[in-house]
C-alpha cells in the first residue's frame, strides 16, 4: 500500500490515483469474469480444486480493492482509528490468506497425482470449504494480534484523533516488529516447505509414471512450480517496506515515485496472476470462458446482421457450435 502523503503536486497525485484506480478496476473485472464463469458452471462447484482457486481469486479482489482505496485515502483524507483498523484488519487478513491458500492448492494437486485412489475421499468440496474457513480463521487471528498489541501499548488518547491509515504508521511499536517478523518467517517457512515437499513427490511420481499418468503428473508439477512463483510475489508485499527503505535512502528525492512504483509491483499487478496462471492454463475453465463471453459476442453480431437482412457469418456461427464440444483434458 502506498504511504505517500501530500508531497506530490496535484497533477502527480491525480495521475497516480488514476493509474491505481484504473489498474484495480481492470484487474477486478478480469477476475470477476472468472468468478462469473465459476458460478455459471456447476461442474466447477463440485471440484475442490476449483473451489480453492476461486477463493484465491475472490481473496485477491478484496485485497486489491482495499489496497487501492487506502492508497487513494492517503492523498485525500485522514481516517479515525476505528475505520482505519477495520480496513487494515481486512487488508492484513487477505494478505495472509494468499500463501496459505497456495499451500492448500499444492497439497490437493499432490494428493491427486500421488494418491489418486484416495483423492475422491480426501479432497471433497466440504473439506475444501472447511480449509477455507480455517485459513480465514488463522489469518484473522494473526491480523487481530496487531490491533490487540496496539490497544495494550498505546494510551487511550492516541485513538481519538485522525491517523494516516498505513500499516507501518499505525503498527509502529517494537512489539509489532517482533510479531510481524515472527509471523512472516513461520508463515512462509510453512508454505515454502509445503510447496517443496509436494513438488518433489510429484516430480518423483512423474518420473515413475508412464503414458497419460505422466502427462497428468507433469501438469501438476508445472502447476506447483507456478504456485512457487506466486508465493514469491506474495512475499514481495511483505518485504516492500524494507525495499522502500533501501531505495528511498539511496534516492531520497524520488521518494514518492519509489513508494508508488513499489505499491504497483508488489500489491496491484500480482493480483492479475491468479487468473492468468490458473484460469487461462486450465482447458476446462478457458473453454467455459469462451462459451460465456465469446459465443455471446458472436450471437450479438449475428442478431445485428439478421436485423439488417444480411447473411450471417458462417465462421462466427461455426465457432459458436465448437464451444459445445466436450473438452479433452
Amino acid at each position: 500500500m502506498n504511504s505517500t502523503t501530500r508531497l506530490d503536486n496535484v497533477d502527480d497525485a491525480f495521475s497516480k490515483n488514476f493509474i491505481s484506480c484504473a489498474l484495480g478496476c481492470t484487474i477486478n473485472c478480469i477476475n470477476g469474469a472468472f468468478v462469473y464463469t465459476y458460478f455459471k458452471g456447476q461442474v466447477f462447484q463440485h471440484d475442490p480444486r476449483y473451489v480453492l482457486y476461486i477463493h484465491l481469486v475472490v481473496n485477491d479482489m478484496i485485497m486489491l480493492t482495499v489496497s487501492v482505496v487506502l492508497q487513494i485515502l492517503t492523498y485525500t483524507t485522514l481516517l479515525t482509528f476505528a475505520p482505519c483498523c477495520i480496513m487494515l484488519l481486512i487488508l492484513v487478513t487477505t494478505n495472509k490468506n494468499s500463501p496459505l491458500n497456495l499451500a492448500g492448492m499444492a497439497v490437493e494437486r499432490y494428493i491427486a497425482v500421488c494418491r489418486p485412489l484416495h483423492h475422491v475421499h480426501i479432497c471433497t468440496v466440504q473439506r475444501a470449504y472447511a480449509l477455507i474457513a480455517l485459513i480465514w480463521g488463522v489469518s484473522f487471528i494473526l491480523a487481530l494480534t496487531d490491533i490487540i498489541i496496539l490497544l495494550a501499548t498505546k494510551p487511550l488518547s492516541a485513538f481519538s484523533g485522525a491517523v494516516l491509515c498505513y500499516p507501518t504508521y499505525v503498527y509502529n511499536t517494537k512489539y509489532h516488529e517482533v510479531q510481524s517478523l515472527t509471523v512472516q518467517v513461520l508463515l512462509f517457512s510453512f508454505v515454502f516447505l509445503t510447496l517443496i515437499i509436494t513438488y518433489l513427490n510429484v516430480l518423483y511420481t512423474a518420473q515413475a509414471a508412464s503414458g497419460s499418468n505422466q502427462a497428468s503428473a507433469r501438469n501438476a508439477r508445472n502447476t506447483i512450480l507456478l504456485h512457487g512463483v506466486q508465493l514469491f510475489l506474495c512475499m514481495l508485499s511483505f518485504i516492500s517496506p524494507f525495499l522502500i527503505t533501501i531505495l528511498v535512502t539511496t534516492w531520497p528525492r524520488n521518494r514518492t515515485n519509489i513508494i508508488f512504483t513499489t505499491f504497483l509491483f508488489t500489491n496491484v499487478l500480482p493480483r492479475l496472476l491468479s487468473p492468468l496462471i490458473y484460469g487461462v492454463r486450465d482447458q476446462r475453465f478457458s473453454a467455459h470462458i469462451r462459451l460465456n463471453f465469446c459465443s455471446k459476442c458472436c450471437n450479438s453480431v449475428e442478431k445485428r446482421l439478421n436485423r439488417t437482412e444480411q447473411p450471417s457469418e458462417p465462421g462466427c456461427h461455426g465457432s459458436g457450435a465448437n464451444y459445445h464440444r466436450p473438452v479433452v483434458l
